[in-house]
């Protein structure tokens, strides 16, 4: 098997990361391996075997640099001044075929210094977990982090709910800075240290950018995107901390999160957010407190510190526009509008407000529309009917509504209820449902397996997630 690394973050100071292999395990078993990826990412594979013991980290492959990253966080609300990879090992980087940088992490491959009493494994649950919905939202067209590999480990790990079977995920990233990163150094008063994590994070992710405040514009230009891209397809994070929230502006970090069934602005799912702090609606206001938080790291690096803050408010309060035009792009696509206009929002606002005192199905009644049959979704059928009229005078201008809404309503979606029985399966020894998951959700906007577009009954519905690794 051969990786073509090319490590750049191994070769920063020290003070970044700490140097160790991942801790080996009794019987690695591949569950899953992403050959498509892996086929991008340049890596060769000549023995099947070799894949599962190089991603359960029982062997470092030629030209691995094993690391654990540091960084703080603010989570929920609340900073926490070193964290750091507590069950992940950077592998290294390779340069893809694509000519882009990514990153090759294990996630569950052991202790590490900033495991804080866990253990640093994960459970195959939210392995499986994170491999099925990463892959959904890369066929969504959502930045995010992606799976290479899943692989059990023929151990047992004990977690709450008993001793559960361990699992290692392989994950792939345009790099794994986070928000935290920056924080680390900004409160540990290393002004250097922060100054040489600024320019490799300008150099990898934003070349074109000509300091501080600039990174700080782009990285919040592409969390905005991210966000309203989330919004669109009903996605609630779960924990939007700032060490779960990339520079490079991709989904990282699926552990509580989830995507909603029926429709409301207040819906939160992770079994941590006891106050819906990340609920759905609340998303564009955290990713704001976090770009703030961000801000505040970067403008240590500046000896006239007023400007400098002067400069980063300004930035962190073109976001509120920002994410609108992203939202109003978005959900205006959805309604088939190409070319939305400020007006259109409140339109768009209408039929998400009969969706929730409905309690419609978000996905489902999105899809619906383009095939002209949304009223089905509806008791209320004067308020939908009274809503479609003026929505159907809104696009019958437009070239091809139809063909807008079917390129931005997926059909399918990876169901929380769904998750669970493949889950329940896999701990069984059954992969067939995580294998079907992943057929049909390579595709959600042509679906090919309509039965899992269905809503959860009433039995199957899933209250609350759990962070689980």
């Amino acid at each position: 098997m051969h990786i073509p690394f090319d490590n750049s973050y191994a070769a920063l100071p020290d003070a970044f990361y700490t140097k160790l292999s991942p801790t080996s395990v009794k019987a690695p078993k591949l569950l899953a391996f992403n050959k498509y990826l892996a086929k991008v990412l340049g890596i060769e594979v000549d023995d099947i075997a070799e894949v599962s013991r190089v991603f359960s980290g029982n062997k470092i492959p030629q030209g691995a640099e094993p690391l654990a990253q540091l960084y703080a966080g603010h989570q929920f609300g609340n900073f926490n001044q070193q964290l750091g990879d507590g069950r992940a090992i950077l592998l290294g980087e390779v340069i893809d075929t694509k000519g882009l940088r990514r990153d090759v992490q294990l996630k569950g491959s052991g202790r590490t210094p900033y495991s804080r009493g866990g253990d640093g494994r994960a459970w195959l649950g939210p392995v499986l977990r994170e491999y099925v919905i990463s892959e959904a939202m890369h066929a969504l067209g959502i930045p995010t982090t992606r799976a290479l590999a899943a692989v059990a480990t023929g151990e047992d790990i004990l977690r709450e709910e008993g001793m559960l079977p361990g699992a290692v995920l392989t994950r792939v990233a345009s790099s794994h800075l986070r928000v935290g990163t920056f924080e680390v150094f900004a409160h540990r008063g290393q002004p250097a240290e922060l100054q040489t994590l600024t320019d490799y994070a300008i150099a990898r992710h934003f070349p074109g950018a000509t300091g501080p405040m600039d990174l700080l514009r782009g990285v919040c230009e592409k969390q905005a995107e991210l966000v309203a891209a989330w919004m669109s397809v009903g996605f609630i994070h779960g924990v939007m901390n700032t060490d779960n929230c990339t520079i490079s502006g991709e989904t990282i970090d699926y552990g509580p999160c989830a995507f909603m069934d029926d429709f409301h602005m207040g819906r939160a799912f992770s079994s941590i957010d006891r106050q819906a702090r990340y609920a759905y609606g609340n998303q564009p206001n955290m990713l704001m407190f976090n770009m703030a938080q961000l801000a505040t790291a970067l403008i240590q690096l500046f000896e006239d510190k007023d400007a400098a803050l002067e400069e980063a408010t300004a930035i962190i309060h073109a976001m509120p526009e920002q994410i609108e035009d992203a939202w109003l792009r978005r959900f205006a696509a959805k309604i088939g509008i190409a070319k939305p206009q400020v007006k259109d929002a409140e339109l768009i606002q209408s039929f998400l407000d009969l969706m929730q005192k409905d309690g419609a199905d978000f996905t489902n009644t999105f899809h619906a529309l383009s095939g002209g049959s949304a009223q089905d979704r509806f008791t209320d059928r004067d308020a939908y009917q009274a809503w479609s009229q003026q929505h159907l005078a809104r696009i019958s201008n437009e070239p091809d509504p139809r063909a807008i809404m079917n390129s931005a309503n997926p059909a399918v979606i990876p169901r929380n209820h769904r998750m669970e029985q493949m889950i329940k399966a896999a701990v069984a020894g059954d992969l067939a449902p995580f294998e079907r998951l992943m057929t049909a959700l390579a595709t959600p906007y042509t679906p090919t397996d309509m039965d899992l577009a269905k809503p959860p009954a009433p039995s199957e519905i899933v209250p609350a997630t759990f962070c689980g690794t």
